[in-house]
């Protein structure tokens, strides 16, 4: 299991299963730094057709390229089904923000063999470890 600053570092594509067009929310705060930082973000939203000027998709099964990293904003009771989905699109590893814990989606990824993070703010872990993401030459 990667620790979760090895997953922001070996991450370039994160499919963020919540995200707000609301700017005052977090769940648009948090990924539009990522974005700024570096990291190539695709919101998962089923109400909105775009968000930080990138296309939304309604489900991770709908986003028609692989991902690296599935973010996590929604209740810990989604938390499970969430996951089934990330391990449905083969996605390598899960991450939960911050206030998010469940041990049914902690299980789930277990037992497909996927990283997992939960209860950490994935903005706040890029800050520390001081992580950008520089595109890939060549």
């Amino acid at each position: 299991m990667r620790k979760a600053r090895q997953l922001l570092a070996d991450a370039a594509v994160i499919a963020v299963v919540g995200a707000s067009r609301d700017p005052a929310k977090t769940a648009h705060q948090v990924p539009a730094r990522m974005l700024r930082a570096g990291w190539r973000i695709i919101p998962v939203n089923p109400l909105a057709g775009e968000i930080f000027s990138v296309p939304a998709y309604p489900r991770l099964a709908d986003i028609p390229e692989p991902v690296d990293l599935v973010n996590v904003f929604r209740p810990a009771g989604e938390a499970a089904a969430v996951v089934r989905q990330a391990v449905a699109i083969g996605a390598p590893a899960v991450w939960l923000q911050q206030g998010i814990v469940s041990p049914e989606a902690r299980r789930v990824a277990a037992e497909a063999g996927i990283d997992y993070v939960e209860d950490r703010c994935i903005a706040v872990e890029r800050a520390l470890g001081r992580l950008t993401r520089r595109p890939r030459s060549g």
